[in-house]
């Protein structure tokens, strides 16, 4: 009996969840003084005529201001992500996100899920309501892209470029073109129809979504800097905090005060990982650090690799 045939990866599904792309202002010459996450998905795919009549599925998964991510908000999506990767005719998921966090749902969707598919993540930063908007480029970009043969791995596209999820961050308050990698740079560049790819998909194994079902660690950030004191960690230490992550100056160096506060804080079972707020560089080791450094490149970031870690440990 001959088997009936498989569908082809052709179908990209739209997850929306808000953010700037989908907010309006009073004024097509506002781009600060919006609202965001005003605009359903279906009026997002409005604004792109070059996607009608592809192969698209659309949710509305949130509504938020991506300042006001949530835990629950991420477990949903990431299951939704997971549900529709698992499906063959799928070739690849889309994901509009308020740039906000947008580096930490990226980097917890890339360590959790791993896709062997892409999982593309993009927003703007102006509102839709913006005379010349950003948010239909980039989301016409993006499904290019969550097509691409060989794609694999959550990325975000924004402004015609490509970022793997382990290196993006936010690098401009306002600029279209707001997002970087570092020193790993981008993953490529969209010419035309044509990605013109400089590196490779991000890889590593999937934690699985079922860590995600365990209870949320707490973990919290302290900055370092002049005048520091270790108030703030004795304060979290006293809370029950489970996990700080230290932004420190530099090559995550940290000041003496505050320093002392986290290893008492160690030493008491509180874990704790260094990281910078310069946003750009690795953290090199020294020879006499005492507390161990993320290998997370931004302090958000290396705050969901120590939460995975602590949930990891939970049964």
């Amino acid at each position: 009996m001959q088997s009936p045939p498989q569908p082809s990866a052709a179908t990209v599904v739209i997850l929306a969840t808000g953010g700037t792309i989908a907010g309006t202002a009073a004024s097509a010459d506002d781009h600060v003084g919006y609202t965001a996450a005003r605009l359903g998905v279906q009026q997002l795919l409005a604004a792109v005529p070059g996607l009608a009549g592809q192969a698209i599925e659309a949710e509305q998964i949130a509504q938020v201001d991506s300042k006001d991510m949530s835990f629950d908000l991420w477990r949903q999506l990431v299951q939704r992500v997971e549900q529709h990767l698992a499906r063959p005719e799928v070739a690849g998921v889309v994901v509009t996100h308020g740039t906000d966090t947008m580096e930490e749902t990226a980097y917890l969707l890339q360590r959790v899920l791993a896709p062997a598919k892409p999982v593309i993540l993009t927003g703007a930063m102006r509102p839709a309501s913006a005379r010349e908007a950003d948010g239909p480029q980039n989301l016409a970009d993006a499904v290019r892209v969550a097509r691409e043969p060989g794609a694999r791995g959550v990325g975000v596209v924004f402004a015609g470029t490509v970022f793997g999820a382990l290196d993006v961050r936010k690098t401009h308050r306002q600029r279209v073109d707001g997002f970087g990698a570092g020193d790993a740079g981008p993953i490529g560049r969209l010419d035309g129809a044509s990605l013109q790819r400089a590196r490779d998909w991000p890889g590593g194994t999937a934690l699985g979504t079922a860590l995600l079902d365990r209870p949320w660690p707490r973990v919290e950030i302290v900055a370092s800097h002049a005048g520091a004191t270790g108030a703030l960690v004795d304060a979290l230490v006293a809370q029950g905090v489970d996990g700080i992550v230290a932004a420190g100056t530099g090559n995550g160096s940290l000041h003496h005060a505050l320093e002392a506060a986290l290893r008492t804080a160690q030493a008491a079972g509180v874990a704790i990982r260094r990281s910078s707020r310069v946003p750009d560089g690795l953290l090199l080791p020294t020879g006499h650090d005492e507390l161990p450094a993320s290998g997370a490149p931004t302090p958000a970031q290396a705050r969901i690799e120590l939460m995975l870690e602590l949930m990891a440990l939970r049964r």
